[in-house]
């Protein structure tokens, strides 16, 4: 059977942190989570630990001094995950803004349908997002399609942060050598498994706002995604060997 694990990475996520933990183990499949906690002072690290008592073979957590980025927490767990040989590693935010219930339809992607890298897309079949403000849709919508014509990368929604990848691509990239820590983080992934000629399949979701706790978007992530994206166009990707 194959060895399935989805990566949480939380800060102050107490409002939500056994609510998805418990929806992901509801789910048939024996899907494994390990969080990734930045050191929230609200508690969520306590909660994901007495969590830890009732499902000791399937919950993991690994606990950093502070907020470090998105793309760290991340790429730590993908180190973690690798390390101990799970075949399919997923990447879900912990606010319910990604439905637990699409899962599955991750893991078909690339256990039946061939991708080597699943994305629970919110643009491929048009605009799919509930609950946020239309300037915040309009502005992830065009930082897509900007993404899409810069880097020539055919992925509508390039920004994704639900994701099923599988291990052959993260043992593939030097994951020392991705440079963005907020969300260009994702868009760099992305393009980093495109050039080395992995196959993408997007997946349409319906994205829902988080109800609880607050988001950690900000000015600063937006300005490191665009350069940064400036800066891939003219970068060579090496991978592992």
């Amino acid at each position: 059977m194959d060895r399935k694990i989805i990566i949480i990475p939380t800060y102050n996520e107490k409002e939500n942190i056994e609510k998805i933990i418990r929806a992901i183990f509801a789910l048939e499949g024996d899907y494994h989570i390990i969080v990734i906690e930045d050191g929230s002072p609200d508690g969520t690290g306590r909660i994901v630990k007495t969590l830890q008592e009732e499902f000791p073979d399937r919950l993991f957590m690994i606990e950093r001094a502070g907020k470090q980025g998105l793309g760290t927490a991340y790429i730590t767990g993908f180190k973690w995950a690798t390390g101990h040989g799970y075949d399919y590693i997923f990447e879900m935010d912990a606010d319910f803004s990604h439905n637990p219930e699409d899962v599955p339809r991750l893991y078909k992607a690339c256990k039946e349908e061939g991708a080597d890298l699943a994305i629970g897309s919110r643009y491929c079949n048009g605009i799919s997002v509930i609950n946020w403000p239309i300037g915040r849709v309009i502005m992830s919508y065009f930082a897509s399609v900007f993404v899409r014509k810069v880097l020539d990368m055919e992925i509508y929604d390039a920004t994704a942060g639900f994701k099923c990848y599988s291990r052959k691509v993260l043992e593939a990239i030097d994951l020392d050598q991705i440079r963005m820590k907020g969300y260009g983080f994702q868009i760099e992934m992305k393009y980093t498994a495109y050039k080395l000629g992995f196959r993408i399949k997007e997946v349409p979701i319906i994205f829902v706002d988080r109800k609880e706790g607050s988001s950690k978007m900000s000015s600063s992530i937006f300005g490191e995604a665009f350069w940064g994206v400036i800066r891939m166009r003219f970068r060579k990707i090496k991978g592992r060997r």
